[in-house]
């Protein structure tokens, strides 16, 4: 993955801007250069009869009005960096947080000049982060910007219901919990399609077979973890807790699991084995991190601390951070994700419990990892890295929003299936929700204490509502041990219609 670093817009404006200026004045003033030596040369001489007590004369310039041609190419000049400055903001038409590679490719031999009068726009509205010891960052909040952040706090707020009033049932909550955990082990290499994660999960097996299946289960752990601790402030405590959360037993090299690396025997490299990043000194971690920590605990509202930060660019940046600082010699990538949800959740981002973006993010891992390259590239720029994370976010929503509407069409097709059978047969509101899941979920098993938890009655009544559920066809039995567990059937559907 090659990124190029960009030109420094002092050194554009040295090559481009001042030298044409100075060019110009040369136009502007021919005379001047000849009278400034002249009059150099008479003060000398005058200075000379004045140390020898004779009289002096009075000497000045004679200079001329610049030719009109002259002034036309100054004011031509002026209108064209005005032109750039007032064209080429932060972003461009489209809201692009364009990279100097973009600008490079589009704008050819005007390119330098481009990026100088993007720059100065960028610098203009510039926010410093300026916590990290000899890390200084900083972000812009452009308005593409605040449209992505706008629309993200109407649809998570501090509540779980969608757009349409649809609601997610408990199902579907539990089966998108596990979303995250499953392609966040994906996005790090664990080797499994999502159906045999989700079961593993389910089975709530104590040993996992092999690491693959580590990960996934740490995974699920990590994240409710997160959620218990979204009270509490952020600790290099708390924060080594995830790491150990999301690491044990599933390291393949010599990181410890739950402790900061002791080595600088690290590099992050691209896809093809290219060295593209070396983190800070592991000497430099501890005080990074506690950095990272009061960061995060700090008020950014605008009202107690002068700087605001938005919840949800805050929680990016934490996420970055973690990337950036590198602070594990493994589980970084995790961490850092845990960490998101974890700020996420404790800002009243509920919905986050039910949305992934390592789903996304492992469908493009070169981009991701790109938008860490440009910010680290260009200034520790964050404005990259954010926007490429707020377009994460918005499509995880939106692939949310889509999720619940399909499986709100399919549960009134499938509540009007059943609405004549749940008459005749009496079935009751837990009856039909047991169907409901059972039905999205062949071969899934339901056991008694299971069901009494899900619907807080007691095991008595749950026993009668599957037994009633066996006795018509609809549910098959396992006997396991003094138990009778009940099973999702695969013709459900097929068989509620007879």
């Amino acid at each position: 993955m090659k990124v190029t670093k960009p030109p420094k817009i002092e050194n554009i404006l040295l090559d481009n801007v001042f030298t044409k200026i100075e060019n110009l004045f040369e136009q502007l003033l021919p005379e001047a250069n000849q009278q400034i030596q002249q009059l150099e040369n008479t003060l000398v001489s005058e200075t000379e009869k004045e140390t020898a007590g004779k009289p002096l004369k009075t000497v000045g310039l004679n200079l001329h009005l610049p030719q009109e041609q002259t002034l036309h190419e100054a004011e031509a000049l002026y209108k064209e960096y005005y032109s750039l400055i007032t064209t080429h903001k932060a972003t461009d038409n489209q809201g692009r947080y364009l990279y100097w590679d973009k600008i490079k490719y589009k704008y050819g031999k005007q390119a330098e000049l481009v990026w100088a009068a993007t720059k100065i726009n960028r610098l203009a509205g510039k926010k410093k982060i300026t916590c990290f010891p000899n890390h200084e960052f900083s972000f812009c909040v452009p308005d593409s910007m605040q449209a992505l952040l706008h629309f993200i706090d109407q649809k998570c707020g501090s509540h779980i219901l969608l757009s349409d009033g649809a609601t997610l049932s408990e199902a579907d909550k539990k089966t998108l919990m596990m979303e995250e955990s499953i392609t966040s082990a994906q996005l790090e290499g664990a080797v499994t399609t999502r159906q045999a994660a989700k079961e593993l999960l389910e089975s709530r097996r104590k040993k996992p077979k092999d690491k693959h299946e580590r990960m996934i289960v740490n995974n699920h752990r990590l994240m409710q973890k997160a959620a218990g601790l979204k009270s509490e402030p952020l600790s290099i405590d708390l924060i080594l807790s995830l790491h150990r959360t999301a690491t044990e037993d599933a390291i393949d090299n010599q990181a410890v699991s739950g402790e900061f690396r002791q080595s600088d025997d690290i590099h992050i490299a691209d896809y093809d084995g290219n060295h593209i990043y070396q983190p800070p000194k592991f000497s430099e971690v501890p005080q990074l991190m506690q950095s990272l920590c009061d960061f995060a605990n700090t008020e950014h509202d605008g009202i107690n601390n002068a700087l605001f930060i938005h919840p949800v660019a805050k929680a990016i940046m934490l996420h970055f951070f973690i990337g950036y600082i590198h602070p594990f010699g493994d589980g970084n990538g995790r961490t850092a994700r845990a960490l998101f949800y974890w700020f996420m959740l404790k800002n009243g981002y509920t919905l986050f419990e039910y949305i992934s973006i390592s789903r996304l993010l492992n469908k493009a891992p070169a981009k991701y990892a790109q938008s860490y390259l440009y910010t680290e590239s260009d200034d520790l720029d964050l404005t990259y890295f954010i926007y490429y994370q707020l377009d994460i976010v918005k499509r995880a929503i939106s692939d949310l929003q889509a999720y619940v509407k399909r499986q709100s069409a399919e549960l009134q097709n499938f509540t009007a299936q059943i609405t004549r059978f749940a008459k005749t047969n009496g079935l009751n509101r837990r009856q039909i929700e047991i169907l409901q899941t059972a039905v999205k979920e062949p071969g899934r098993i339901f056991t008694v204490k299971d069901v009494a938890a899900q619907f807080q009655t007691a095991e008595n009544t749950s026993r009668t509502d599957l037994k009633k559920l066996s006795v018509l066809g609809l549910m098959e039995t396992l006997k396991t041990g003094n138990a009778v567990d009940f099973i999702a059937i695969e013709d459900l559907t097929e068989r509620l219609k007879q």
